[in-house]
């Protein structure tokens, strides 16, 4: 399970999905003791986080929407990903 960013006590990971079950590119932010999973359009596909940090995530990934788009890719074909900056 890569770990792609953390920022702000997120973690952000991405997975190898083949067979997996949501089945479009998404990630997996995690806060504390809650975790939520989001499509790269920012869809909240599952899970929750709160208020503050979904919108830290949302704004990351509103940043980095072509490198997601390209480790999603990459981790996908090749198994391979590459880290992104956090959210300063």
């Amino acid at each position: 399970m890569p770990t792609l960013s953390m920022f702000f006590g997120i973690v952000i990971r991405m997975f190898l999905e083949k067979g997996g079950r949501h089945h479009l590119p998404h990630i997996h932010a995690y806060h504390a003791d809650e975790s939520a999973v989001y499509g790269l359009d920012g869809s909240l596909l599952e899970g929750r986080l709160p208020a503050k940090q979904e919108k830290l995530v949302l704004a990351w990934m509103a940043i980095h929407e072509e490198e997601l788009r390209a480790n999603w890719r990459l981790l996908q074909e090749t198994g391979e990903f590459f880290r992104i900056d956090p959210l300063r």
